[in-house]
């Protein structure tokens, strides 16, 4: 006869909710921002727009309660520089660069 399983669905949240999977969620996310520093743009034209400010401007935060239902640890790559999603996602003038979706590429393991 086969084994049976039956999941303690309690437990599992607990799990899902503990400080041993947050932190290793912020170590991965501290390995995507390290990546994204080191792939993001450095603006060289000219104006006033200060050079360096989205490379700087990454940071992570995490949660015990996150995702759709609240009911698990997750962590967050942001950048927080003003023209972040142009950067990303490009316009009519500017290339998309992608610094978000390389950087969780590469910090994949």
């Amino acid at each position: 006869m086969a084994a049976r399983y039956r999941p303690n669905r309690k437990g599992v949240g607990h799990l899902l909710r503990s400080p041993m999977i947050r932190a290793d969620l912020v170590r991965r996310a501290e390995l995507v921002k390290a990546a994204g520093i080191a792939i993001a743009p450095v603006y060289e034209g000219p104006g006033n727009a200060v050079r360096g400010l989205y490379k700087a401007s990454f940071e992570v935060s995490s949660t015990s309660r996150g995702g759709r239902n609240r009911d698990r640890a997750v962590a967050y790559v942001r950048n927080t520089a003003p023209y972040a999603r142009f950067v990303e996602y490009g316009t009519e003038r500017v290339p998309a660069h992608h610094v978000m979706l390389r950087a969780a590429q590469a910090a994949a393991d």
